[in-house]
């Protein structure tokens, strides 16, 4: 939504609406030194909403979390009844078509959130990207069962696919590899665009760490396709400015540069704020949940696309510095001559 977002301000407008108080999000069972927060997040509760879809209306809780480098994530939840496996499989299916990114209640809510944080935004965005994500959290069962067991006598492929009908051996293999438990009766699994997250103990720190890593997908494709937007209008400029060669394309040069250098500074600025998003020290297992996601969103990718596009940005305008600075030499260089010349001029007339 912005270049960034200070939370000290978003939490006091947030109060001043008298809103529900608001919150800054932290890790529940999971202690500080293990794995924390680099700046926290802001989280607002939203006026519930009524979901509509193929397979019936839901209830739905809605909260925004504001994130200091400017991402705002919107999620929906919808309370799931007891049930068989297969009815809730059939529910988040449901839910998940119905709440997808064409959904207009996305846009109202990211509506209201830019109408009461809007002296918060620091350089607004016109435009936005997006990322969308299902979480499927089952906190119990109605008869106590291991993960292990239970991937024995369900599908769990087929609710992260989010097809109905049996997968093949390959396709299920290739949906399951990344798969993770710490306590017998726990168990993540997760997908591009889907995650199972069973947790006994009701905490949310693997759903928050999920969330952190989709803010650092989507951060992460801003500056990619802005850097591809600023490349050929980079080039374009360079070329004007070669193009026209005169007393004044030192001075052109250098504003060129200048423009560069502090692009350079902005991006680089965001990614190392976004690269510490969550600081990640003693969790293992945490970390093995957050580092699988970060791959499977492809985020090392697009940090490595990014810092290739800064780099040819960099040579660019370290060229242009060294063309300024010939131009400069060189203008000195005529400057001195002219100056010399004139001196014999007027020493040969002096004795004429």
């Amino acid at each position: 939504m912005a270049y960034e977002i200070d939370l000290k301000q978003a939490e006091a407008l947030w109060a001043s609406h008298a809103r529900p108080a608001s919150s800054r999000a932290r890790l529940q069972a999971t202690p500080p030194k293990a794995m924390s927060f680099g700046v926290p997040p802001l989280t607002v509760s939203l006026p519930a909403v009524m979901l509509d879809g193929a397979g019936g209306s839901w209830r739905a809780n809605l909260t925004a979390r504001l994130f200091d480098f400017g991402v705002v994530s919107l999620s929906l939840r919808v309370d799931a009844p007891q049930g068989p496996w297969d009815d809730f499989v059939t529910l988040c299916n449901h839910v998940a078509e119905a709440a997808g990114p064409d959904n207009p209640l996305w846009a109202a809510a990211l509506g209201e959130v830019k109408a009461i944080f809007a002296p918060a935004l620091n350089r607004p965005i016109s435009w936005l990207i997006h990322e969308d994500y299902t979480l499927a959290v089952v906190t119990g069962f109605a008869t106590p069962i291991t993960a292990a067991v239970l991937q024995d006598r369900v599908d769990i492929a087929r609710l992260l696919s989010g097809e109905t009908a049996r997968l093949s051996d390959s396709a299920r293999a290739d949906i399951l590899r990344s798969r993770f438990s710490y306590f017998p009766n726990d168990l993540v699994a997760l997908t591009w665009d889907r995650a199972l997250i069973i947790e006994p103990r009701g905490d949310t720190d693997v759903a928050d760490v999920l969330e952190v890593a989709n803010a650092q997908l989507l951060e992460m494709r801003y500056y990619d396709e802005l850097l591809d937007f600023e490349l050929p209008r980079m080039y374009d400029l360079v070329g004007s400015a070669r193009g026209a060669r005169n007393w004044l394309s030192a001075r052109r040069y250098a504003k060129l540069a200048r423009r560069f250098t502090t692009l350079v500074a902005e991006v680089t600025e965001l990614t190392e704020k976004v690269d510490n998003a969550l600081q990640v020290t003693e969790d293992v297992y945490l970390a093995r949940v957050y580092a699988a996601a970060l791959d499977l969103f492809r985020v090392p990718r697009l940090n490595q696309a990014v810092d290739r596009k800064l780099a040819i940005i960099r040579d660019t305008y370290t060229a242009l510095y060294d063309e300024a600075s010939d131009s400069r030499s060189a203008a000195m260089e005529v400057a001195i001559i002219g100056l010399i010349a004139v001196e014999i001029v007027l020493a040969l007339l002096h004795h004429g």
